[in-house]
């Protein structure tokens, strides 16, 4: 895992997510340069169901936000960010990027594995992009049924995909059990590139249709899979009554907070001071607002903290304004703590901040 990179990712939290702020051509060269490097990339695609699906599942939550990239899949999510001054340039589907992967224009294409789906669907999608020469081809595919996680990682099934030379795992199983699926085979597959992205193998067997270009547009792409797919109806209703309770009581709370604490691109960078303890644990003490113009001194003070292999405390005493940068870059420190079997703990965080960390729900993580 690539610490270096990671401290310096320009993420972003938006209710409990992590999202990077890239746009399709650059999701494009981060996927190829991984290939290309045989570098890990575990990508998420969060849309409104996943975001939804976090609320009451901590583990699903934590999938997205142990990721190496994760984009913004949904125009829920990219407007809710631009309203709360989260800065994502643009919605990136994951089926739009296997789209541009797939009509380039090059001699070396991306080899790529389908795992997951329906009988007789992963076959199809591997006849279709093999058709002719593309951006893309397709070295293999294998369908494990409907069992669980566990009997879907056996050492058989992981000796098979490993057999094949795969720059670009693509699963299908349900995004909670294809996320889950990932986070515990992903030390163990060789494929540098893994992602859960479980309409992709339907629209390239055919089997369900890609919306025309100006459904997509206007973000009604919801309306056309429920029309391709009835049974979605009842997801999608689910998911947007989720969101009519996530806008009442976090994303409209957190707007009027900060049309009235807006950050200020004058301010200077935060002041930090460290300190160890003769026990585990490191205290990072920060003064100064915590938002996006301020916290460049923060990712090197992290990342040593996660070298040195000890418990972490940020004390927050002298910090009376946080924002969704800051939150997201505690967030990639939660994940190489918990990852090496340390902690992250807040403390002395005012009621603004604990208010902040409630809207944005990591109050479960941050505490």
């Amino acid at each position: 895992m690539n610490i270096e990179k990671d401290f310096s990712r320009n993420l972003w939290c938006l209710l409990g997510l992590t999202f990077d702020a890239v746009d399709i051509n650059q999701t494009v060269i981060e996927v190829l340069s991984s290939a290309n490097k045989h570098e890990p990339c575990f990508l998420s695609t969060p849309n409104l169901n996943f975001l939804c699906a976090a609320q009451t599942d901590k583990a699903f939550k934590e999938s997205v936000i142990n990721s190496d990239l994760s984009i913004a899949d949904g125009f829920p999510i990219v407007l809710t960010a631009k309203l709360l001054g989260i800065s994502l340039p643009q919605r990136v589907a994951g089926s739009d990027l296997i789209e541009h992967l797939y009509r380039r224009n090059t001699d070396v294409p991306l080899k790529v594995f389908f795992f997951g789906g329906e009988a007789g669907v992963g076959e199809k999608a591997c006849r279709t992009i093999n058709r002719k020469p593309a951006g893309l081809t397709a070295v293999g595919h294998f369908v494990p049924g409907f069992g669980s996680v566990e009997e879907m990682s056996s050492p058989e099934i992981i000796d098979l995909i490993n057999r094949h030379d795969i720059e670009f795992l693509i699963v299908a199983l349900g995004a909670k059990k294809g996320q889950a699926w990932i986070e515990l085979n992903r030390q163990r597959l060789k494929a540098p590139v893994i992602s859960h992205l479980g309409a992709v193998i339907n629209f390239f067997a055919g089997s369900v249709q890609r919306a025309p270009v100006w459904i997509q547009k206007t973000g009604l792409e919801w309306l056309w899979r429920i029309y391709q797919e009835p049974a979605l109806w009842k997801r999608y209703f689910n998911d947007g009554l989720c969101f009519i309770k996530l806008l009442i009581c976090n994303i409209l709370p957190y707007w009027l907070w900060l049309k009235f604490n807006p950050a200020n691109s004058q301010e200077p960078p935060v002041a930090i001071s460290v300190s160890k303890t003769d026990t585990a644990w490191v205290t990072i003490k920060i003064a100064g607002n915590c938002t996006e113009f301020t916290i460049a001194p923060l990712r090197p003070a992290f990342k040593q903290a996660v070298l040195e292999k000890r418990d972490v405390i940020l004390d927050l005493t002298d910090v009376k304004k946080i924002d969704s940068a800051f939150i997201g870059l505690c967030l990639i420190l939660y994940k190489h703590l918990t990852l090496s079997g340390h902690t992250l703990k807040l403390s002395n965080a005012g009621k603004p901040i604990k208010r902040i960390l409630k809207w944005q729900k990591v109050s479960d993580i941050l505490n």
